[in-house]
């Protein structure tokens, strides 16, 4: 049996895809390059028990072709992802986002294949000054993002209740790390390292006061798997992050020890803007026996290094 890793060319699908390889698994990963790139899977292509398909899980016909391989577990990660975007193009935002899960979910249904869906943080409302988020924390659909995968995360539940589908879905807090973009569609470490190192100033949206609960993306991969080989996951919602959370200015400065690099400017999208993200992933540890275990300062030094070597080595950083 296989295990299939959509979206598996793309940052957390990258680092998801060398585990479950490590880890002896036979992986398939299908992507269209709309967010990942061929780059992030090519230590990978001389593996025997690595496989590439192109494609989109908009397509009916090749999804079809694909769960023909004996998959035991899916890994669905294939999403838009950009708030701005989704905000700018609602429409494709919602075929790619539940429409896309829907035509994955038939599949697994007719091979009785275990889905764990990939949601995000953003589906939350913000926190109380003092508390984490668990995941009886109201949801909010702040953007056409969040609100795509609060429908897909439903469509999820209702295969598991209708039809007994093996599911989890996982709500990983804000994931960084080596392989992240550092454009505009990047993740804000890797913007904020890469602009530090290229001695670019640092640009906060907004007042910076927003804060952030930042997941070392080795610990969000361990995560997905713990999650998706344990039953005792089958029909939760579980959240992964680190319980602390620190702001944008904080992080600023962390990074770059240089009040003056740090520039504010007007926020693009106060609207769907969550001023508090700190989650609590008790029942991580309680289900599954998770913890992170990369601390803050230790990822921004990883993150740090493989930027300043992809620097150094002249190649053009996205």
């Amino acid at each position: 049996m296989s295990i299939l890793v959509t979206g598996g060319a793309g940052f957390i699908g990258r680092w998801l895809v060398k585990q479950l390889l490590e880890d002896g698994y036979d992986v398939i990963v299908l992507d269209d390059f709309s967010n990942g790139s061929l780059e992030n899977i090519s230590e990978f292509k001389n593996n025997p028990h690595f496989q590439f398909i192109k494609g989109d899980i908009k397509d009916a016909e090749l999804l079809s072709n694909v769960f023909n391989k004996d998959l035991s577990h899916c890994f669905h990660l294939a999403a838009d992802i950009v708030v701005q975007q989704s905000i700018d193009d609602p429409k494709k935002v919602f075929e790619n986002d539940v429409t896309g899960t829907f035509n994955i979910l038939e599949q697994c249904k007719s091979h009785f294949t275990k889905l764990i869906f990939m949601s995000t943080c953003m589906v939350y409302d913000k926190a109380a000054d003092k508390d984490g988020i668990d995941e009886n924390h109201p949801a909010k659909p702040a953007s056409p993002y969040a609100g795509a995968k609060i429908a897909a995360e439903n469509m999820v539940l209702s295969y598991y209740y209708t039809y007994n589908l093996p599911v989890v879905i996982v709500r990983p807090f804000n994931t960084y790390g080596p392989f992240q973009k550092s454009d505009g569609e990047g993740g804000v470490v890797s913007i904020f390292i890469n602009n530090y190192l290229n001695k670019l100033s640092l640009k906060i949206y907004g007042t910076g006061n927003q804060t952030r609960d930042l997941l070392y993306v080795e610990d969000c991969a361990a995560f997905l798997i713990k999650a998706g080989f344990n039953d005792k996951a089958n029909g939760e919602i579980i959240n992964a992050g680190t319980g602390a959370d620190i702001s944008i200015n904080d992080l600023a400065y962390l990074i770059s020890k240089d009040k003056d690099m740090i520039e504010h400017i007007p926020h693009i999208h106060p609207q769907s803007e969550i001023m508090k993200l700190r989650c609590d992933s008790g029942k991580a540890k309680k289900l599954l026996d998770w913890s992170p275990e990369v601390s803050l300062d230790e990822g921004i030094k990883k993150t740090r290094d493989w930027i300043k070597t992809k620097l150094e080595q002249g190649e053009e950083h996205e």
